[in-house]
């Protein structure tokens, strides 16, 4: 049977305002190793997802699992992303979509951003090049990325964001003593990427508390 890339219903109303996809990270394992629910950077996206269909029921939120870990060559987790919005939008057809992804997860977000149907795009500690780039123009996007990441570098993040902030509305937060895999401050990186996903899909800044309401309300650079 094909390897084929999975959605995972969080929270699925009858009607939705708006749609959030979280997408996760994962690490190469050998030419094209098929993603299984119970790996670890799945796993840690679903906090993640919790936290988003928590913060408003107004929202439909789905994980998605991608066909292959890592970056594979011939299918990215880009195309997985892109085929996951058309889906949710099959569902919910007016609906403006909102992409969260950490590691390799953050960097498809970005990259998948330039789909006509999303608003919204959360990196969470994204895993990058320094020349990564993407035109998402009339998109609302949130860096957020710890300070003590020896995984993806916050400096190669930093730098992509204030290239794609010249097109777009970018915020970064920089979290001083976060590292990769989010878990001492986990709940922070949920309830970031929750507040900023609601708050842009929702056109209501009140959902934003902290950090993310100073992105909001204007401030590029903030740190938690």
């Amino acid at each position: 049977m094909q390897a084929s890339p999975r959605l995972v219903a969080v929270h699925e109303p009858a009607t939705a305002d708006a749609v959030v996809v979280v997408l996760h990270g994962g690490a190469s394992r050998g030419d094209q190793v098929v993603v299984s629910p119970t790996q670890l950077s799945v796993v840690r996206m679903v906090p993640t997802a919790r936290a988003v269909a928590a913060v408003s029921r107004r929202l439909a939120v789905y994980r998605l699992l991608n066909t292959y870990r890592g970056w594979d060559a011939t299918h990215t987790p880009v195309d997985d992303a892109d085929r996951a919005v058309d889906r949710v939008r099959e569902r919910y057809a007016d609906a403006p979509v909102g992409l969260v992804g950490h590691s390799l997860g953050g960097r498809a977000a970005l990259e998948a951003g330039d789909h006509p149907a999303v608003r919204s795009v959360v990196a969470l500690n994204p895993w990058v090049y320094a020349t990564d780039d993407a035109d998402l123009s009339g998109r609302r996007v949130l860096f957020v990325h710890g300070q003590r990441d020896r995984v993806a570098s916050p400096q190669r993040a930093e730098q992509v964001a204030r290239r794609i902030g010249a097109r777009a509305d970018v915020g970064f937060v920089r979290v001083p003593e976060g590292k990769h895999a989010m878990l001492a401050h986990g709940r922070f990186f949920d309830r970031a990427a929750a507040q900023f996903s609601a708050a842009v899909l929702l056109d209501d800044p009140s959902l934003a508390r902290g950090p993310v309401a100073e992105v909001l309300a204007g401030e590029a650079w903030v740190t938690a």
